[in-house]
């Protein structure tokens, strides 16, 4: 296709725009209102998934080791820990410093088990995280049946509920954006269907003077393009305004704990860029599927 040509589609598909005000504003407003849902719901789940990511790669199997266990006993589990798949690796953690983290995690009151330094009652420890933390409860079934193993610990019945939330939340939130993507387009669609029939008249002209399909579309899918972008502009504002000041306000005082949100930048120019992607998308797809049935070959 010539310059001159794309040129000539461009300017049509902006004077369109302009001659259809109010379809402009209600197609650009259905998607001004769908990608400020999409871009909050977006920014929740990745939120979301930014502490589900977290508290996942902090799961882990404390293996405590039986007092009975020598040296050689303790390789010989180690080397039968680490030979399973799954393990992504295994540390080993002395009782005594077993005994020093009970202490410090008591704070005041942990002072009184101070007392057993001479005589430590605890276990020595491996500490086993696997590859994939979803992998954690067969692992750690595994390892309970190994000699020398006193007791497993990751958590039970705690962990499973926290990965069936954080799957749960993830399959709801991609349902609900592709809900709203699909919401959208169908808006738009519709509106650039009555922008079409209101110009079958122009149409069939253009036809009659030996215009073929492709030149008659072009217009209309940048038309779709450009109620697309102008959609995005306002939801990416809002959405850094918001995002701005909710990290000023929570980012300190998350400071000192586990959970952390992802940082504006350049979180938001990311979230930025896909809101202008997804407005284009919608805009576009809008279009094809409008004129794809009333522009028949």
């Amino acid at each position: 296709m010539k310059i001159r040509t794309i040129g000539r589609h461009a300017r049509e598909s902006l004077k369109s725009i302009g001659r259809n005000g109010w379809m402009t504003f209600a197609s650009v407003s259905a998607v001004t209102v769908t990608l400020i849902l999409v871009g909050v719901f977006f920014v929740i789940m990745m939120n979301l998934n930014r502490v589900a990511q977290t508290i996942e790669d902090d799961v882990q199997i404390r293996v405590h080791i039986d007092v009975a266990a020598n040296k050689a006993d303790q390789e010989k589990l180690k080397s039968e820990i680490e030979a399973i798949p799954k393990v992504k690796s295994v540390k080993f953690s002395p009782k005594e410093e077993e005994l020093k983290e009970l202490v410090n995690s008591m704070g005041e009151e942990g002072k009184a088990f101070k007392l057993f330094e001479q005589d430590n009652p605890l276990n020595d420890v491996f500490v086993v995280k696997t590859k994939n933390p979803t992998d954690t409860m067969k692992v750690a079934n595994k390892i309970e049946k190994f000699n020398y193993v006193a007791k497993v610990k990751y958590g039970q019945g705690k962990v499973e509920k926290l990965f069936k939330f954080i799957k749960a939340s993830r399959n709801v939130g991609i349902v609900l954006i592709l809900g709203l993507f699909f919401t959208a387009i169908f808006l738009i669609s519709n509106t650039i269907k009555i922008t079409i029939i209101a110009r079958r008249r122009e149409i069939k002209i253009m036809r009659l003077v030996g215009a073929t399909n492709n030149f008659i579309r072009w217009p209309f899918f940048l038309e779709g393009l450009w109620l697309g972008i102008l959609g995005s502009i306002l939801p990416i504002i809002f959405l850094s305004i918001a995002y701005y000041n909710a990290y000023e306000y929570i980012g300190p005082r998350l400071q000192g704990t586990f959970v952390k949100i992802l940082p504006f930048n350049p979180f938001m120019y990311q979230v930025s860029g896909l809101l202008i992607l997804m407005g284009a998308l919608i805009g576009v797809w809008g279009s094809v599927m409008s004129v794809r049935k009333f522009l028949k070959v």
